[in-house]
């Protein structure tokens, strides 16, 4: 057998929800082009897009839709859990430990049996995930700084209730098309690592709550959904359009990481970095007349980050625009990647379905290279170890980010 570090490149599942062609920098949903989903559909017609495999009928997306803002709400039990978290809790951390004591409220007994599964409760529960998670990250954002939450409209589109939820104020229609663009675009992307974390942690019929809880863990490293915020620290640390290419060429020189650059997938600027960037120019001149210093830094670093490395195939991936736009938006930097959150747990729902469709447990095997016969050695007759002084740190062998 051999050996493939991190799985790259090997099938782990047959699926009909998303597609990637790395080469022509192409991703669709269920068949659809994301530039054109992003451009004339919505976060609600999309998610359904991807749990069911059909664009909607005008009824079927009126439905969907109310059922979305009537689950908007959760349980007052659950905002005593959040109050009871330090209020230096990460976004995502909290995130992670609410979506799991979910599964307290909605039990899946008949998942944890193993038993046939159930349409009914597979659809309300899906609905509720979706819906709770916006509310308890606009929730989160109030109450780790010591205020009361918003509570949720039902007069509001998601991306409306969400902006509304977080800024108190009535949500400017431009940003809310521009965040429900981006909540389509960051929906779904084939198996990544979270997408992989929920169909194998929903393999072994575990409670869906349990499930999104894990997958939200994995997004949260910096190598996955935590890019995004490490983008703005970047283009914040390098300061002004003229110490770009210096910061540039050092990084390179010392093998270090160019957040948002690069990805495992394409081997040409990313296309969802193509329409974050396009809806950027618009929008920022809209609003101001002129680019924000963060984007004009923005796409200086891409100017040279194509000429020193596009002959690897290293171009901008989805995270690299999506955090100046957040923060042009009025959100702090930290609710960048449970942003991103929000809008993936409909991948992650509708992966979680597909896998139960023809479910089997996940259960790779894996190459030993541990010692073999050892005779057990009494602990009076053994010799004292050597002491040996720590590895020095590795050296970063790859300056791309991993995955988005």
């Amino acid at each position: 057998m051999q050996y493939i570090p991190g799985l790259a490149g090997v099938p782990a599942t047959e699926s009909k929800i998303s597609f990637i062609d790395g080469e022509k920098g192409l991703l669709t949903y269920r068949g659809y082009d994301i530039m054109e989903l992003a451009e004339k559909s919505s976060f609600e017609e999309t998610t359904l897009l991807l749990l069911f495999g059909e664009l909607p009928t005008q009824e079927e997306l009126e439905a969907f839709d109310q059922k979305l803002r009537d689950n908007r709400r959760v349980k007052f039990n659950i905002k005593e859990i959040m109050k009871n978290l330090p209020p230096t809790t990460h976004p995502m951390h909290m995130l992670q430990v609410v979506v799991a004591s979910l599964a307290s409220f909605y039990p899946s007994t008949e998942y944890m049996k193993g038993g046939t599964e159930n349409q009914e409760y597979i659809n309300d529960v899906t609905v509720k995930i979706i819906a709770h998670m916006a509310t308890l990250v606009a929730y989160w954002e109030h109450m780790r700084n010591g205020f009361d939450p918003i509570e949720p409209r039902k007069d509001l589109t998601y991306a409306e209730n969400f902006l509304y939820m977080v800024t108190g104020e009535e949500p400017d229609p431009d940003w809310a098309r521009l965040l429900d663009a981006c909540l389509i675009l960051h929906a779904e992307h084939t198996i990544n690592a979270s997408t992989f974390t929920t169909m194998v942690v929903g393999s072994t019929l575990a409670n869906p709550c349990s499930v999104i809880s894990a997958a939200i863990a994995s997004l949260s490293g910096p190598l996955h959904g935590g890019a995004n915020q490490m983008v703005i620290e970047m283009l914040e640390e390098i300061g002004s359009v003229e110490n770009v290419r210096p910061y540039i060429e050092k990084r390179l020189a010392e093998k270090k990481v160019i957040w948002g650059m690069g990805h495992r997938e394409y081997k040409t600027k990313d296309p969802r970095a193509t329409i974050l960037q396009r809806l950027s120019e618009s929008i920022l001149q809209k609003k101001k007349s002129k680019l924000s210093h963060l984007f004009e830094i923005a796409v200086e670093v891409e100017k040279v980050c194509v000429e020193k490395l596009a002959h690897k195939g290293v171009y901008p991936n989805v995270d690299f625009y999506s955090g100046i736009l957040y923060k042009e938006m009025g959100f702090e930097p930290e609710l960048f990647t449970p942003i991103f959150a929000v809008a993936r747990s409909a991948g992650w729902m509708a992966h979680w379905r597909e896998q139960l469709q023809n479910n089997k447990i996940f259960r790779p095997t894996q190459i030993y290279t541990g010692a073999g016969n050892l005779c057990y050695i009494p602990i009076e007759q053994r010799s004292p170890k050597k002491v040996t002084k720590d590895p020095e740190e590795i050296e970063e062998e790859s300056f791309v980010q991993q995955e988005s």
